[in-house]
């Protein structure tokens, strides 16, 4: 994800994996899979299904063997509904034997679910982790069967026949996208289509969740001397593991890949770490994303599209590829010129510390050089003293200070909830209040650390859905924020760098998208929105980390408690601007890459991945390496739709600008408009609708580039 990436990683593809998942009330048709992360109106098992709002009540202390177990209840108790409703005489079908029904087992199925196939990123137990793994396929090969009833297709077109213009404007909305989610698997079509689209939508489930456990269970590391690591601050080396002759181990987990690659000034020591870190997995995985290039194409083909991307994006604001392209294109041609700016800056620092320091110099910049240079352009241009500026950001100060923030601008009051019942002892349980009313709107855990075999990125998993069930009583949201933030060790708290409050920032407005959520059904909840509509919020939240006041409210130092000197916090805010182009270059390329290889029947990934760094960014990969292989969006969902990261950074910032800039960034009627119009409504509004209420206008992308530094005017450029 990324256009900002929350400039955490800016050079990763996953800072905020928030990926899309699909399963059977998946919003945006991606029939195929029901991979990874958080756009699911998933999960948890209760002790007692009917018990939807009992406080806590998701159970992480499940067996292997209990996982199996209640794996093959929940498939059994969804597919008797499926088989009433496909039994159905058509004269009789009724909103409430076929679209309640319906309703009702999208809703059991996504309030068990994730019990059963979120251990896999964050249990301790790794048997625990291939259970839920195995669950997982399992679960993926039934929501394919299910999307594929014939029977309960055609008892659904009848009913839309049937009742079409005396529905509820969510029941219409639910019944339409259930006729064309069914279209778009084929079961208009021929048996023996359907059939091959069955098989072929297994596989891909199937492999989808293969190359992720890979990337999940990978835990390389690195040996270096302390030389070899020269420019990294003492707090980092001893946060590292050592080997018997006192050689440190460096894994490649973010914590110790991102602050090595921008602040080690050897070059042999970042090519090793970037050759190691876009090397994970090459083999198994590529061979894996290859394979499931193909299966892509051929399903899109029987379907009777052009290419796969076309097909993701039919329901899609963009709609077609054609449109992603023009509008990636459009991007790169305002880019370029900054970029080649910027690369000239870029070679004139290396040269000068070549020569300083000894190294041989090549003419050119390196994939390894180009966080750590860029990094140094932030020094050089702004002055950032990122090691001070480190010490004014300890978690817990973070963490209550954006707490604050969330709560004043939404009307919201966090309470932890004490002796909760979680999967880790790290872990902590929050429950959520309106502050107006002290009714509870939800519950979100918070899983900040890294640890063996657990989901190595930042992401929000949407735990329960929050709807109304069968009762007509809401059912309390719940989601969780994983992250992989620095350990505290003894005499030193854990401390976050400025893109990690970011990072935090962003995956935190994700939960509060889950929460908030007030739908009827579960299809409609939370985040099930278009995608490329999913990242708005969370994008448009993170500007309140290049603030004064709310950086002010979130920082303290974590030895005296002093706030940032205002020279620094000035110099910071600054800096915002800097490298901006290659950064968003950064971003083209990888929606490049992602058409690219969903637009054809078959593609080499690494020479795809090759083509576009060097011929977009200006910087060549790094040879032997696949970056593609441990690219997970391209398995979890937004395989053709990474442009959305870019496409709807764009809309979050018109509606910053636009709104809650000009009106008061702590404006608390803004906010609380914000989570009625945009929270609120989760999928049971189309985005572009959304928006417009919002903004009272369609809207504009000069507030992006206007925030970005590239283009001065104050013209408007309609979308």
């Amino acid at each position: 994800m990324l256009t900002p990436l929350s400039n955490c990683s800016k050079f990763s593809v996953f800072t905020h994996v928030t990926v899309r998942l699909l399963h059977l009330t998946a919003v945006v048709s991606k029939p195929l899979l029901r991979m990874t992360i958080h756009n699911r109106s998933v999960t948890c098992a209760r002790d007692c299904s009917q018990e939807g709002n009992k406080r806590n009540a998701l159970r992480w202390d499940l067996t292997p063997e209990d996982i199996s177990t209640m794996t093959d209840s929940l498939i059994n108790r969804v597919k008797a509904v499926y088989d009433d409703v496909g039994s159905l005489k058509i004269e009789n079908v009724s909103v409430e034997n076929t679209l309640k029904a319906l309703a009702y087992a999208k809703l059991d199925y996504a309030s068990s679910l994730h019990v059963l196939d979120f251990p896999q990123y964050v249990c301790p137990s790794k048997e625990v982790r291939t259970a839920s793994t195995e669950a997982d396929k399992k679960l993926s090969e039934f929501d394919v069967e299910m999307s594929m009833r014939e029977d309960v297709f055609k008892r659904i077109t009848a009913l839309q026949k049937k009742h079409q213009d005396n529905l509820l404007p969510e029941e219409k909305r639910f019944l339409n996208r259930l006729v064309t989610l069914g279209k778009r698997k084929g079961l208009h079509l021929s048996k023996d289509i359907q059939e091959d689209i069955k098989r072929t939508s297994k596989r891909i489930s199937a492999l989808s969740i293969e190359f992720n456990k890979n990337l999940n269970e990978d835990n390389t590391f690195l040996v270096f001397s302390e030389r070899e690591l020269g420019g990294l601050a003492d707090s980092y080396l001893n946060g590292l593991d050592t080997t018997e002759d006192g050689r440190y181990k460096v894994t490649l987990e973010y914590p110790h890949y991102y602050p090595l690659m921008k602040r080690c000034y050897n070059p042999e020591t970042r090519r090793k770490m970037e050759t190691a870190f876009h090397s994970r997995c090459k083999e198994v995985n590529t061979a894996i994303l290859e394979e499931l290039i193909q299966l892509k194409a051929n399903v899109a083909d029987l379907l009777g599209y052009s290419c796969h991307a076309n097909y993701v994006l039919e329901i899609n604001m963009a709609k077609n590829a054609s449109n992603v392209s023009d509008f990636l294109d459009t991007f790169y041609e305002t880019l370029k010129p900054i970029g080649i700016k910027e690369r000239k800056y870029i070679l004139a620092l290396k040269k000068r510390e070549c020569l300083m320091k000894g190294y041989q110099f090549d003419g050119q910049i390196n994939a390894w050089d180009l966080p750590y240079y860029m990094n140094q352009v932030e020094q050089c241009k702004f002055a950032v003293n990122k090691d001070k500026l480190i010490e004014y950001f300890p978690l817990d100060v973070v963490t209550e200070g954006l707490f604050g923030i969330y709560q004043e601008l939404l009307g919201l009051t966090f309470n932890e909830v004490e002796h909760a019942h979680v999967w880790h002892e790290n872990v902590k349980l929050y429950s959520a209040l309106d502050t107006e009313t002290g009714e509870e709107i939800g519950q979100f855990y918070l899983d900040l650390h890294p640890r063996k075999g657990k989901y190595g990125h930042a992401a929000c998993f949407g735990l329960q859905p929050g709807c109304r069930g069968p009762d007509g009583k809401r059912r309390l949201p719940v989601a969780a924020m994983v992250a992989n933030f620095t350990k505290s060790r003894k005499g030193c708290p854990s401390l976050l760098q400025h893109h990690e409050v970011e990072t935090y920032f962003h995956e935190f407005g994700h939960v509060m998208h889950e929460l908030c959520s007030k739908t009827s059904f579960s299809e409609f909840s939370g985040t099930q929105v278009e995608t490329d509509f999913v990242e708005v919020p969370s994008q448009m939240l993170e500007n309140w980390v290049w603030e004064k006041e709310p950086l002010r409210r979130m920082s303290r130092h974590y030895k005296d408690g002093t706030t940032i000197p205002d020279n620094l916090l000035d110099k910071l805010i600054a800096s915002r601007v800097a490298n901006t182009g290659l950064m968003n270059l950064r971003q083209v390329v990888l929606g490049k890459v992602d058409q690219s290889l969903h637009s054809s029947p078959h593609a080499d990934t690494a020479e795809v991945f090759a083509k576009h760094c060097k011929e977009i960014l200006g910087v060549p990969a790094t040879p032997g390496t696949n970056m593609t292989a441990s690219f997970s969006h391209l398995v979890g969902g937004y395989d053709g739709q990474y442009y959305s990261y870019l496409w709807s950074e764009v809309y979050s910032m018109d509606i910053y600008f636009s709104r809650f800039k000009k009106e008061g960034i702590m404006n608390p009627k803004v906010g609380q408009e914000y989570r009625k119009v945009i929270l609120e409504a989760g999928g049971s509004v189309d985005g572009m609708d959304m928006l417009k209420t919002f903004l009272g206008r369609g809207p504009c992308q000069d507030a992006f580039f206007q925030c970005k530094g590239l283009i001065k005017s104050k013209e408007t450029q309609t979308l």
